[in-house]
C-alpha cells in the first residue's frame, strides 16, 4: 500500500472518532477503540542492534561496532533480519492477545546522533563521529528494517532530532547551542538523508533544547526543517517523558497542558510519556485545536496502515516464531562481529598458532563477562559465548587455557567482591605460568550508558575521562611487568586511552561489544581463521586531549573529531590493521567517483575497506583536515587484483559558510585513497602512504 492510499484510509477512520478517541491515540500505549474495531497498540519498541527488550532475539554487535564494519550492505541485511524477527514476534504475540510494550513493529532505531565528544555515555549507540559514515549506515539499516515490499515490514525511527550528544546528566534541562554552520555541516545531514533518501517512517525528538527551543516542541526543527524544508511525511515521536521536561526542566512552559500544546502545535504527533493526557484540557483552554489532534492521529494511523496491521492481512503474517535466532540470522551476526573488530597494534604476535600456542593465560574482568558482549538496548540470546569461552572452544584439544578474572571491572562500593587486589596474585601466577597472555579489559554499560540507567556506575552514564578504571590499569601494568608476550583485548564502545598497552603490549585488539556470541568471532580472529578488517568510526584520543577539546557542553565542532582536531590521536578515525598484505595503485577521480586498483599479495583471502577522503584546498569554510567521502569493503582471494569504483559523496564538493548555506566549494580538491586517513599518525602506525590525486575547480 502506498502512503497516499494509507493516508486516505487513516483519514476516513479518524474522521469517525470523537475528540476523546483521537486524543487517546496520541499516547505511545494507544488503547483499543472497540466500537471501530481498532486494536490496542503500543508504539514503543527497540531494535538498535537486533530486536531488543522483547524476549529472545538474534543479537548483533553494538551499533558503534557495526559502524566499524564500513559495510552498509551488511547493515541492510541486519535490518531485514531484525524486521523478520519482529514480525515473527508480533504474529505470535498479537494472535494471543498480547499487544504490550516491546511487541509492536515501530522501532525507535537507529540512533544517528554524531559522537562528537568521547565522554558521551551513549556514543556507542551511534555510528560514530562522521556524518557521511553515519548517513550511509543509517540509511542502510532503515531500508533493511522497512523493506521494499508491498507492506512496510517494520517502521524505523531516526533519533534523536537534533543536536543531541550529552552531557547525560543535563539532558532534561540543557540548551545545546549550535551554529548554522555546524547544524548544516555536522548535526543534520544524516537526518536529512534518512528522511529524503531512505524514507524513514518516524523521527524522534531529543530531550535537550537546541538554540533555545525544546526539540520535541521546536518549530524550527519539526515544522520549518523536517516538514517544510525536507518534506517529511511520516510521524514524529517524543523521547520518553521529554514533553514533561518542558515545564519541569527547561521551564519554557508552566503546566502539562501548555507543554502538550507546544509539542502538538510544533508537530510532535506521538507522546512517549504521559503529558498528552492533558491534550483534552489544552483544547478546552484554547491552547491547541482539534484539527491538530486530528492531523497527528491521521499520521499515526497512516503508519499502522502502511504496516498492514489494521486488518486485511499482509505478506508478513505467515512469518513463524522459528524465524527468531534462525541459522541465517546467527550467521549474519557472526559475520558482523568478524568485520567489526579492529586490530590496533600487532608486532607480529598475531595471529596465534592454535597448534603451538602452548599454555595460554586468559586474564581480565571482561574475559568471561556476558555484559561486555551486549552493550545496551539489547535482546535476550539463547546462548552466550564470552571471549574466554570462544578461546576455549577454538583451542579444544590443542593447548591449555588458564583463567583469572584479575580484578573487578571497576571499584563498586556496593560489591563486596570488588576490593582492589583480590585476584591480582592469582592473575600474576597465571601470567607467569603461561607462554602467551590474553588480557581482556575495557567497559560495559555500567561505565558508559544512558542517564536514567540505574546500572550506570555514576548515575549519569558519561565518562569522566578516557582512562580505564584504576583497578584495570593496575592489573595491566602488573601483568605486563611479568614479561610474557601479551595481547590486550578491549571491550567497549568509545575512545579509550590505553597508551601503556600500546607502548608495552605485543598487540592491542578492539572487540567492541561484539554481540551475545561474539567471543567466537574474537577467537577466530586471534587465531587467524579470519583477518581483522574493522576500522575505527571514532578517534581514539589520549586522555590529555580532553584539555584541548572544547568543553563537553560546548557543541561547536571547532577542534572536534578527525575533521577538525589538530593534535595527534592515539589511534585515528578510519584506522585498523590487517594480517593481509593489501596494496592500492592507479587512483583516478572525478566529482562523482574514485577508481582505484587493489591487490591482495597474501597467501590467504581477506577483506579490506578502501577509504576515500577529499579536501577543498581553496575554501576558507572547508574543514581543517580531509573528509571521508567514499568507502567500499571488498573481499579478495589470495593473489587477486581488482579495479574498484567508489562513488563519492556529492557534499564533498561543497562548503558550508558561517550562515549555514551550503554552496559549491572553491577547489581544487585533493582526493586520497588508502586503508585509513591521509594523516601522519595513520602513516606512522601502518607504514603505508595513501594515494592522492587532484581535481580542478
Amino acid at each position: 500500500m502506498d502512503r497516499a492510499a494509507a493516508e486516505r484510509k487513516a483519514r476516513a477512520l479518524v474522521g469517525r472518532m470523537t475528540l476523546e478517541e483521537k486524543a487517546s491515540q496520541l499516547l505511545y500505549d494507544s488503547p483499543a477503540i472497540e466500537r471501530l474495531g481498532v486494536p490496542a497498540y503500543n508504539w514503543w519498541n527497540e531494535a538498535l542492534h537486533g530486536v531488543a527488550r522483547g524476549g529472545t532475539a538474534t543479537g548483533f554487535p553494538q551499533a558503534i561496532a557495526l559502524a566499524a564494519t564500513f559495510d552498509d550492505e551488511l547493515l541492510r541485511s541486519l535490518g531485514d533480519a531484525a524486521a523478520t524477527e519482529a514480525r515473527a514476534k508480533y504474529n505470535a504475540c498479537s494472535s494471543r492477545g498480547d499487544r504490550d510494550i516491546y511487541h509492536g513493529l515501530t522501532f525507535w532505531s537507529p540512533n544517528i546522533n554524531i559522537f562528537r565528544d568521547p565522554r558521551w555515555g551513549r556514543g556507542h549507540e551511534t555510528y560514530g563521529e562522521d556524518p557521511y559514515l553515519t548517513s550511509r549506515m543509517g540509511m542502510a539499516y532503515v531500508r533493511g528494517l522497512q523493506g521494499d515490499g508491498k507492506t512496510m515490514k517494520a517502521a524505523a525511527c531516526a533519533k534523536h532530532f537534533a543536536v543531541h550528544s550529552g552531557p547525560e546528566a543535563l539532558r532534561h534541562s540543557f540548551n545545546a547551542v549550535a551554529s548554522p554552520k555546524d547544524l548544516e555541516e555536522t548535526y543534520l545531514p544524516a537526518f536529512e538523508d534518512l528522511v529524503k533518501r531512505a524514507g524513514v517512517e518516524a523521527v524522534m525528538g531529543a530531550y535537550n533544547r537546541t538554540n533555545g527551543e525544546p526539540c520535541c516542541g521546536s518549530k524550527t526543527l519539526l515544522a520549518d526543517t523536517l516538514r517544510e524544508k525536507w518534506g517529511f511525511k511520516g510521524h514524529v515521536v517524543s523521547d520518553c517523558w521529554a514533553v514533561r521536561d518542558f515545564h519541569t526542566g527547561h521551564m519554557v512552559t508552566s503546566s502539562g497542558r501548555e507543554s502538550a500544546a507546544l509539542a502538538l502545535n510544533s508537530g510532535c504527533d506521538l507522546n512517549c510519556g504521559c503529558t498528552y493526557q492533558c491534550i483534552l484540557n489544552a483544547v478546552a483552554d484554547g491552547l491547541t485545536t482539534e484539527e491538530k489532534v486530528t492531523q497527528a492521529a491521521v499520521r499515526l494511523f497512516t503508519a499502522r496502515y502502511l504496516l498492514g496491521i489494521m486488518g486485511g492481512g499482509c505478506e508478513y503474517d505467515a512469518i513463524p516464531i522459528t524465524a527468531v535466532e534462525c541459522e541465517e540470522h546467527l550467521r549474519l551476526a557472526h559475520r558482523a562481529a568478524l568485520e567489526s573488530c579492529v586490530l590496533l597494534k600487532n608486532n607480529g604476535i598475531l595471529p596465534l598458532d592454535p597448534d603451538s600456542v602452548g599454555i595460554l593465560g586468559v586474564i581480565g574482568p571482561n574475559a568471561d563477562s556476558r555484559r561486555s558482549l551486549i552493550g545496551n538496548y539489547y535482546g535476550t540470546s539463547s546462548r552466550y559465548i564470552t571471549v574466554l569461552e570462544g578461546i576455549q572452544d577454538h583451542l579444544a584439544g590443542r593447548g591449555r587455557v588458564l583463567y583469572s578474572e584479575g580484578c573487578a571491572l571497576f571499584a563498586d562500593r556496593t560489591d563486596r567482591l570488588a576490593r582492589p587486589g583480590d585476584r591480582m596474585a592469582e592473575a600474576l601466577a597465571v601470567a607467569d605460568a603461561s607462554d602467551t597472555v590474553i588480557l581482556v579489559l575495557g567497559y560495559d554499560e555500567r561505565l558508559e550508558g544512558e542517564e536514567p540507567d540505574e546500572s550506570a556506575a555514576d548515575g549519569s552514564g558519561d565518562k569522566p575521562d578516557l582512562l580505564l578504571p584504576e583497578s584495570q590499569r593496575a592489573l595491566l601494568s602488573a601483568v605486563l611487568d611479568v614479561g610474557k608476550p601479551t595481547v590486550v583485548i578491549l571491550m567497549g564502545g568509545s575512545s579509550m586511552d590505553v597508551s601503556e598497552a600500546h607502548e608495552r603490549a605485543d598487540a592491542v585488539f578492539l572487540a567492541w561489544y561484539p554481540g551475545p556470541r561474539g567471543g567466537r568471532a574474537v577467537a577466530e580472529l586471534l587465531f587467524g581463521a579470519e583477518s581483522p578488517s574493522g576500522k575505527l568510526p571514532v578517534t581514539f584520543y589520549r586522555n590529555e586531549a580532553l584539555e584541548e577539546l572544547p568543553a563537553f557542553t560546548d557543541y561547536s565542532m571547532r577542534g572536534r573529531t578527525y575533521k577538525n582536531y589538530t593534535g595527534e590521536p592515539l589511534y585515528p578515525f578510519g584506522y585498523g590493521l590487517s594480517y593481509a598484505q593489501m596494496s592500492l595503485c592507479d587512483l583516478l577521480a572525478d566529482r562523482t567517483r574514485a577508481v582505484v586498483s587493489i591487490a591482495n599479495r597474501s597467501a590467504f583471502p581477506a577483506e579490506e575497506v578502501v577509504e576515500v577522503y577529499t579536501r577543498d584546498m581553496g575554501s576558507p569554510d572547508a574543514p581543517v583536515n580531509p573528509v571521508l567521502s567514499g568507502f567500499l569493503r571488498v573481499r579478495l582471494e589470495a593473489g587477486e587484483r581488482r579495479e574498484l569504483t567508489i562513488p563519492l559523496d556529492p557534499r564533498a564538493f561543497t562548503a558550508v559558510s558561517g550562515d549555514g548555506r551550503r554552496r559549491p566549494g572553491i577547489g581544487p580538491w585533493r582526493v586520497y585513497a588508502s586503508f585509513g586517513q591521509p594523516d601522519p599518525k595513520t602513516e606512522k602506525l601502518t607504514g603505508r602512504r595513501c594515494l592522492q590525486t587532484q581535481i580542478g575547480p
